[in-house]
């Protein structure tokens, strides 16, 4: 225990914070701890764990990536085509398929910023709008109904009928969520490309210097990134079981707040899955909580708003002090 305190300092904070709020919002609110509740918090938060997991990697990597719910997005429609070519499909034809376009999608955030140099804010800022404007251009925005049974069944890996009668469920996103923790939690951990990332994050210069492959490592984050968006786009359609094209839209500031409240730096080098997850529930909790307690939405969007400028403020990043790399990754 000791060793876990020593040496997971933030995720030790978040911790003792949620637990803090949990306690508060039990004696607020009558329905908070209950098990309806609680299940469904897991359910509503797993595809932005989904996601957060991603853009884990590309922040330990030192980039930034703000496209990819619209990546998502393009993952949705396109997969629908592509379901219907091949005649339906089922899951394992759609999990290669979300990861084979997501990751496609990655890949042009990489080759944009590390062959053309820029800086990784502004690729994916460019990215985000092109994506966006070209989907809702191609589309007119139309909904999409007509889905293969297999993507829009609910899948129960756990109920329990509580004693008022209500169900309590865990769904497919939840385990796909928690397969998604376990990949990356391996790739960072347990990998020489992870520790790689982590050392390209803290000093590119230095990565260089000892023979990491810069443009490797840039591909390597922005394709993760990029198949976690084609995952949890995948989940997202099973959860509301239609493709909205613009549905997912600025829910990548509430990811990007939760990621780096639970410990990734904003300048690379640091972060870790466990505070990912922990940075997730707390934003979902808060919003969660607030809703219960009859609070305005829009409150919720100052808190998020704060807790990214906070990061900022104190994720030990001096922009004046970094100059960009040839590789373009300082945001």
């Amino acid at each position: 225990m000791a060793n876990f305190l020593r040496n997971y300092p933030t995720e030790t904070r978040l911790l003792v914070v949620l637990l803090a709020i949990c306690i508060f919002l039990s004696l607020a609110t009558d329905s908070f701890l209950s098990l309806v509740n609680l299940t469904a918090l897991l359910n509503n938060s797993a595809v932005n764990v989904i996601w957060a997991v991603g853009l884990l990697v590309v922040l330990i990597a030192g980039g930034i990536d703000i496209s990819f719910a619209v990546a998502a997005s393009v993952v949705q429609y396109v997969a629908v085509y592509v379901f219907e070519a091949i005649g339906g499909g089922n899951w394992a034809i759609g999990f290669v398929v979300a990861i084979v376009l997501g990751m496609g999608l990655g890949f042009i955030n990489a080759t944009l910023i590390h062959y053309f140099r820029i800086i990784t804010i502004v690729v994916t800022i460019a990215t985000f709008n092109a994506f966006f404007g070209l989907l809702m251009f191609i589309t007119s925005g139309r909904y999409l109904y007509n889905l293969p049974d297999w993507w829009t069944d609910r899948i129960i890996i756990f109920e329990h009928q509580t004693a008022g009668g209500t169900w309590a469920e865990l769904t497919l996103p939840v385990a796909v969520m928690l397969g998604a923790m376990a990949a990356t939690w391996l790739l960072i951990n347990r990998t020489t490309t992870g520790r790689q990332l982590y050392a390209f994050g803290d000093n590119p210069e230095g990565a260089r210097r000892i023979g990491i492959n810069i443009a490797l490592m840039q591909f390597i984050a922005f394709g993760w990134m990029g198949a976690m968006a084609g995952i949890g786009g995948l989940m997202q359609v099973n959860i509301v079981q239609e493709v909205v094209p613009n549905a997912l839209i600025g829910r990548e500031l509430d990811v990007l707040a939760a990621v780096v409240l639970g410990g990734a730096r904003l300048g690379g080098g640091r972060g870790s899955v466990l505070g990912c997850f922990l940075g997730v529930l707390l934003v979902a909790i808060t919003q969660n909580g607030l809703n219960l307690m009859g609070v305005s939405p829009f409150a919720f969007k100052m808190i998020v708003g704060a807790i990214i400028l906070i990061a900022v403020a104190t994720s030990n990043l001096s922009f004046s002090r970094r100059r960009p790399t040839r590789s373009g990754t300082r945001s």
